[in-house]
């Protein structure tokens, strides 16, 4: 039998932990270093040494990430490899081993690394994910605010649609001021507000002031109002950065573009969505010219999102099969014999993000791909009518950015003629193979 060939002997592996790296080249003993920047210093300068070309690690938590850095920039191969796909033989579960088993295969080529993005996008990354915390975090401090006001029964937030908008905003703080009269409180609101539901309101506050829970609420706001500041700061590094990227150069992961771009029409953003200026044409520009807003679903807070976890660089994943697969919106499978199953497939942030711009798709009135959704739901449940219109706009998204294959909405009316016509297409075909002849009934 034909010995595995060598492909790489001096491929090296490294098993991350927190104080200790292992590093196998080849397969041969291991050799440990610290994890503090001169260890890692020493590490990159002896990899050279010994003529190592590669590297091979696992994603551990986020103890690879300095490193991976460190090892890059010195212009060493890294891969990154996906724990699941190394899985240890019995009798090997130990750091030293797990770097010496890594690095056998490393050498004979058998591990394929995953996708990291490039540098700037990591940094646009670090920033959205802080972001997306804050959210959270002042999403709970209105809850805290409710929770204050329901202790009160001052039912307010269940009368107006935002506690945390203008109106409730003024309403709160003058309270946390001292003032109790209903019909004063109800005055600083907005006049669509006094006009529809002035009565409401005014029930609404009226309720038992306790000194504890007005702390409470006090506190709640203050955090909130931290939170925003802190969101607003995320901004605006961000929009340096969004800049930055945007500007023509090289070495940039979207390359930039000089010149004028061609925009689609402004979606109007969420609540939550980011306050940069000219947002969506810094990302037409970062995306080689293409704006992915003209895709239905995908607003400027979302597709800055997605270029945070995927980039712009799309022949990263080679297909578009490949891309959807790697969103964990492609079907899985699994084959032992001549026995197949479908297995449950792991979403990851992206794919999330898809199914989320499908969710808001599902009830449009005018776009062919909600009614592309709502004729998948009567066959097949709504969860896999989801996830099956995320991977559509996947696709999507894929082809713009790669091949500048842009989006045309032709509208409900006609796809849903489209549609008429393929159900007239396979019963032609079925009464063909029946021996029948099909005959239009006129209208």
């Amino acid at each position: 039998m034909k010995a595995l060939p060598v492909l790489d002997p001096q491929a090296a592996a490294i098993d991350v932990g927190s104080e200790r790296l292992h590093v196998s080249i080849g397969g041969d003993a291991p050799k440990v270093f610290g994890t503090f920047t001169g260890d890692l210093e020493v590490l990159r300068d002896w990899l050279k040494e010994q003529g190592v070309r590669t590297v091979a690690m696992e994603a551990t938590g986020v103890y690879w990430l300095y490193l991976y850095e460190v090892l890059e920039a010195s212009g060493l191969e890294v891969v990154v490899v996906n724990g699941r796909h190394v899985q240890n033989v019995p009798g090997r579960k130990t750091d030293m081993a797990d770097c010496q088993w890594l690095a056998t295969l490393h050498a004979h080529g058998l591990l394929r690394g995953g996708f990291v993005p490039p540098n700037d996008i990591r940094q646009l990354q670090d920033y959205q994910r802080l972001r997306a915390d804050h959210i959270v975090g002042a999403a709970s401090q209105v809850q805290k605010m409710q929770q204050a006001l329901e202790r009160m029964n001052v039912k307010l937030h269940d009368v107006i649609s935002d506690l945390t908008g203008v109106s409730g905003l003024k309403v709160v703080r003058a309270i946390l001021k001292g003032e109790r009269r209903p019909g004063e409180l109800l005055a600083l609101c907005d006049e669509q507000i006094r006009k529809k539901k002035s009565e409401a309101v005014k029930e609404s506050l009226r309720g038992c002031w306790k000194k504890e829970q007005l702390f409470a609420l006090r506190q709640a706001l203050e955090l909130w109002e931290a939170y925003q500041q802190k969101i607003n700061d995320c901004d605006v590094e961000m929009q340096a950065l969004l800049q930055q990227m945007a500007e023509p150069g090289e070495g940039q992961s979207g390359g930039g573009l000089s010149g004028p771009v061609k925009l689609a029409p402004a979606k109007a953003p969420g609540k939550n969505g980011p306050v940069i200026e000219r947002l969506q044409e810094l990302l037409a520009r970062i995306c080689g010219g293409h704006d992915a807003t003209q895709i239905p679903g995908l607003g400027t807070s979302l597709v800055l999102q997605i270029v945070s976890e995927v980039g712009t660089d799309m022949s990263a994943w080679g297909t578009e099969k490949r891309f959807v697969s790697w969103l964990g919106l492609a079907g899985g499978h699994k084959q032992s014999g001549k026995r197949k199953r479908s297995i449950k497939v792991h979403r990851n942030r992206a794919g999330r993000m898809f199914c989320a711009a499908a969710r808001s798709l599902a009830q449009t009135v005018d776009k062919a791909l909600g009614g592309f959704y709502r004729r998948l739901r009567g066959r097949i449940g709504g969860l896999a009518a989801n996830v099956a219109l995320a991977r559509k706009l996947a696709l999507l998204f894929y082809r713009l950015l790669r091949y500048g294959s842009d989006y045309v909405e032709k509208g409900l009316k006609a796809y849903e003629a489209k549609v008429l016509l393929t159900e007239a297409r396979l019963l032609r075909k079925l009464a063909k193979k029946q021996g029948f002849i099909l005959v239009p009934v006129p209208v």
